[in-house]
């Protein structure tokens, strides 16, 4: 069994009102910040998971993020998993592939 650093981002889907990114870009400009919209809220978790594989990582993070992390209703979420630092690669939890169902990785 290897470790693997996942990184969860978990965001409202598009059409669901965000009425913390709303309220954050409407004090934007008083804070000398303009020309910045599409303001959305959002989560992330990292954590690490013990697996024999990266895909079984990532099987787990993405049934962990089903039962669990996220409403599927109203969120939508990106799984990013890399080798953890410990299996000798240094790697980030940012810097794996992202799969999932953030608006970024296609929807859920």
């Amino acid at each position: 069994m290897a470790s693997y650093d996942v990184m969860v981002e978990v965001a409202l889907r598009p059409g669901i009102a965000d009425p913390q990114g709303a309220t954050i870009e409407r004090a934007l400009p008083a804070l000398g910040f303009t020309g910045i919209s599409g303001v959305r809220s959002g989560k992330a978790f990292r954590f690490s998971v013990e697996a024999a594989s990266q895909a079984g990582a990532r099987e787990a993070a993405e049934d962990l993020c089903r039962r669990f992390l996220t409403n599927p209703v109203i969120e939508s979420s990106v799984v990013t998993v890399a080798p953890g630092a410990a299996a000798g690669s240094g790697a980030a939890a940012g810097s794996g592939a992202a799969a999932g169902s953030g608006a970024a990785a296609g929807g859920r």
